[in-house]
């Protein structure tokens, strides 16, 4: 039998980790110009996402511009944008199908609590692939990042550090995992099942095997 708790706080949680993920793919914070040269000028931050980049100064003017061209950013780039983007589009078809099969909606009626839990496991199932689909360009673009910080062929001027956002991104991955997980167990039937049918028949009616064993007996003696 379905858990309503779980259920509930399993659409909860990965529907805070859409929303934090929105803002994550949104925000230009995911690198930010690093000051390891003793001849950089610290009166302006570069501050660079995944489809823009600001630069801010200490006087607190912050001008942003997008991406000229798609094409002409790099491969990790534009992989990181599809698989965010497909991320964020499954959980919005799993929030859509958990809401129809979690327990305290009457979208598909209060009699059927079998395919309602079976929607449910799905939407659970679909946020956990959203989950590790957000995570992956998250972990792939801070390992670029410490890669880069300590390759002394690497300028300066181009070594960044690990912007917010990626921090932020990594707690929106954990949010629909755990989201995902709680939703999943909390639609899954109970773990004791009975014995199946032919288990409890052999058991009830020993005569019958008894029966069964002398006619093959019987056949192999013709």
């Amino acid at each position: 039998m379905a858990s309503t708790g779980l259920q509930v706080m399993g659409l909860i949680l990965a529907g805070l980790g859409w929303v934090c993920g929105a803002l994550v793919c949104a925000a230009p914070l995911w690198r930010v110009s690093a000051f390891v040269g003793g001849e950089l000028v610290i009166a302006q931050v570069l501050w660079e996402g995944l489809w823009m980049n600001c630069l801010s100064q200490t006087t607190g003017h912050i001008q942003c511009k997008t991406y000229d061209s798609t094409l002409a950013l790099p491969k990790s780039a534009q992989a990181a944008r599809g698989l965010i983007v497909l991320s964020l589009l499954l959980c919005l078809l799993a929030l859509i199908i958990g809401v129809a099969g979690a327990k305290c909606t009457h979208c598909m009626g209060s009699g059927n609590k079998a395919p309602k839990a079976r929607l449910a496991r799905i939407a659970g199932v679909l946020f956990l692939v959203a989950g590790l689909a957000y995570l992956l360009p998250i972990c792939w673009t801070a390992y670029a990042i410490i890669r880069d910080f300590y390759d002394p062929n690497v300028a300066a001027p181009l070594k960044r550090e690990l912007g917010p956002a990626l921090y932020l991104g990594w707690g929106a991955s954990l949010l629909l995992l755990v989201g995902g997980s709680l939703l999943h167990v909390g639609s899954s039937p109970p773990g004791g099942r009975a014995l199946p049918v032919f288990g409890r028949a052999a058991k009830d009616n020993p005569q019958t095997g008894g029966a069964g064993e002398a006619k093959q007996q019987e056949k192999s003696f013709v």
